[in-house]
Parts: C-alpha cells; structure tokens; sequence
C-alpha cells in the first residue's frame, strides 16, 4: 500500500528535560485505491546531545473515513500557520 496525498498535523503536548518531547498528532491520506483513512495518536521523541533523534515511541491507529470527512486540504507542502489546531477540529 502506498501511502499519497497525505497532511499532518500535530501538537507538541509535553517537554520535560529538554531532551524528551510528546507529541499528538493527525494526518489524512489515501492509499492506491483512493481510500482515505485518518492516523492518529501519540509519539515520544528522545534526542541525543547533538539534537539527533535517539529514540521514537509511537502509537498510531488508522481510521477508515470518507473523502468528504476530511478536514485538511491545504496544497502539498507545509501546512498554513492558520490551520486549526487538532482541538479545534475535535480531533
């Protein structure tokens, strides 16, 4: 399965000893098929001394949803500074 089209939002929710982050997150995609789904979930990001990613911990869950439920439709490429946020979009 290929995965096209896709769009992610995110929210960094925690940061403790300046090493460690927790992020939640949404993206859109659609697979080969044109059959979209909605991932989300959450991911721990550790880094080393030199900002390098050390370890990642994610868990992602991937929701079957029609094309007219999708709720990001910016262009390709980054996604504009106005979005919504995950709350604000019940996500």
């Amino acid at each position: 399965m290929k995965l096209s089209m896709w769009r992610r939002r995110g929210h960094r929710f925690h940061h403790s000893d300046g090493n460690r982050i927790a992020v939640r997150f949404a993206y859109e995609w659609h697979d080969d098929s044109r059959n979209w789904f909605r991932s989300y979930g959450n991911e721990n990001w550790e880094f080393d001394d030199n900002g390098l990613m050390r370890r990642r911990f994610a868990c992602i869950n991937d929701l079957p949803i029609k094309e007219s439920d999708r709720k990001y439709f910016w262009p390709l490429g980054r996604r504009p500074d106005d979005h919504p946020g995950l709350s604000d979009l019940d996500l």
